[in-house]
């Protein structure tokens, strides 16, 4: 496979395109993170997420760490070319670092507020032990 489809993105000026992934099964939208060239080209070699952490500024594996790793099963862009929704499994079922399915997991209410809809499936201490701890 050539690599002249990243060529269609319009990336931003920092050489990021959104990415949204939502679970094939439920159709539920799990997350949003960012992409680099490199994130997008792996993601497709390795049939799994793997994004562009800015605040760390380097690549981030979905899972390495947690073991929530997410398993591509398509791989979609928008109408503009500027945001790309990737259909995944979601193994563990935990998406959020919050140890939530989802990051979507406030609703706002009738009386303006913020309301919590999901519970946290696991402590996110327990998926996200210190490397000392290991």
């Amino acid at each position: 496979m050539s690599n002249d489809w990243l060529e269609e993105i319009k990336w931003d000026a920092s050489g990021l395109v959104p990415a949204i992934a939502q679970d094939v099964n439920s159709g539920r939208i799990l997350m949003v993170a960012w992409m680099n060239r490199e994130a997008l080209e792996l993601t497709v070699q390795e049939q799994r997420a793997i994004y562009w952490s800015r605040s760390r500024a380097k690549l981030w594996r979905k899972g390495e760490e947690s073991g929530h790793v997410q398993k591509l099963h398509d791989l979609r862009l928008d109408c503009d070319a500027d945001v790309v929704l990737l259909t995944v499994e979601q193994l563990g079922g935990i998406a959020c670092h919050t140890g939530r399915e989802s990051c979507f997991y406030r609703r706002l209410d009738e009386q303006g507020q913020w309301q919590v809809t999901d519970e946290v499936r696991k402590d996110p201490s327990a998926i996200y032990a210190k490397q000392d701890d290991k």
